[in-house]
């Protein structure tokens, strides 16, 4: 798959021009083999340089010839610049920071407008997040209602792979991470089954909406609240979820999605996750799905005849599509998330009598998970969103790269 989509953004060889002072010069050397997928990078600036951001230029050196390559540059506890890497066959790549005025690309853009974010590259919608709070259809109970979750996600050839408020489950929102079974404050709650009026999770605002030429993304502060039986409600938990897509190359067959969620306790109560068969980052699939035309593959080789239950570090959902078409996501685990190699749900064959497909990575599911008032707990997840096929070379190869970012080593 995918052989001819990862071409350099940026053809054309320019040299640096010569007022330009190089900052500095490193190598990245990737060590594992990449299946022609993008490998993302970052380099801390504060380590050695403090230009401002405006006037910091990325080359990449290839003998005497000097490519321009799109930068990002975020503030946070410190400067980082982001780039991302085609492996073009060759395993090392030379690059040089200077100080001068970045060449422009095309971005990745993060579209706020009608309650929804959409991520949108080289005129096509990527990915949409809900934060306006979607009522069921008419006639269908209220408290299905739900904001702040991801629908939909379209493959690169513009095909749906989510689904929301499916008949059979009306709480089901494309791609959404509620807990089912949850011990607060002396009473067990239920955020995922809305039906039951025990709680429920809510968008409540962003804390930042990116814009860049490497990625876009946002970050959403997810109130996760109790309805309590003698009193008002209440938030039992705290979650910013940061959605990152980067940006990918024209007319290619995938690009990458990352979520992390960095989970706090609301109040000075703890709040306890209980062992549950299915709980945390789910995936309601495209209705189109059913026993004869989706397949499930995983880290351990597992198929959709027995990965219920079993822990894989990755899982690859695909099938085919309208329109003569293909596709899917494969899901990466981050080894150091609560319970990695993590366990999942995956519907089986037969599934409400035609085979729908659920997805759900679910830490939780063979064992608790205490959360304590002051800390800080993250899960994060990749996702490579697809065209055609993927097989588990490709989605062994980007679990590597997300695992262990590739480290550059500066020449001073």
């Amino acid at each position: 798959m995918i052989k001819h989509f990862l071409k350099i953004l940026l053809i054309s060889c320019l040299s640096v021009p010569a007022y330009s002072q190089t900052i500095a010069t490193f190598d990245v050397t990737l060590t594992k083999p990449t299946s022609d997928l993008l490998v993302p990078a970052k380099l801390n600036l504060d380590e050695f340089t403090f230009p401002g951001d405006s006037s910091l230029a990325l080359f990449e050196i290839t003998g005497n010839k000097k490519t321009p390559i799109p930068v990002l540059i975020m503030n946070g506890e410190c400067r980082e610049l982001y780039w991302l890497i085609y492996e073009g066959g060759v395993q090392k790549h030379t690059y040089q920071l200077v100080q001068s005025a970045p060449k422009k690309s095309a971005e990745i853009v993060a579209d706020n407008s009608d309650g929804s974010i959409t991520f949108k590259a080289n005129n096509k919608n990527l990915l949409r997040y809900q934060y306006a709070t979607l009522y069921p259809p008419a006639g269908v109970d209220t408290n299905y209602k739900r904001s702040g979750f991801i629908h939909p996600v379209w493959t690169p050839h513009g095909q749906e792979l989510t689904r929301i408020q499916a008949p059979d489950h009306y709480h089901h929102y494309g791609i959404w991470n509620p807990w089912t079974h949850v011990l607060f404050e002396k009473d067990t709650v239920d955020f995922w089954n809305l039906k039951d009026e025990k709680g429920t999770v809510r968008f409540a605002n962003f804390t930042a909406v990116t814009s860049g030429e490497v990625f876009s993304e946002f970050s959403a502060l997810h109130q996760h609240v109790v309805f309590k039986k003698d009193g008002p409600e209440k938030i039992a938990l705290n979650e910013l979820q940061t959605v990152r897509l980067y940006n990918p190359q024209p007319n290619s067959n995938y690009y990458i999605a990352d979520i992390t969620s960095e989970l706090n306790c609301a109040t000075d109560s703890p709040v306890l996750i209980l062992a549950y068969r299915y709980a945390g980052l789910g995936w309601r699939t495209t209705e189109y799905w059913n026993d004869e035309n989706c397949e499930v593959l995983t880290s351990e080789g597992k198929t959709r005849d027995n990965t219920d239950g079993s822990k894989g570090r990755w899982a690859i959902v695909q099938g085919a599509l309208p329109d003569n078409e293909s596709g899917g996501i494969a899901f990466l685990s981050y080894p150091a998330n609560f319970n990695h190699p993590e366990p999942m749900r995956i519907w089986v064959k037969g599934t409400n009598k035609r085979g729908d497909m659920f997805f759900n990575f679910a830490p939780t599911k063979d064992r608790d998970w205490l959360l304590e008032p002051g800390k800080t707990y993250m899960l994060k997840y990749r996702l490579v969103v697809f065209s055609g096929k993927l097989n588990a070379a490709e989605a062994e190869s980007a679990w590597q790269y997300f695992a262990k970012p590739v480290i550059p080593e500066i020449r001073r």
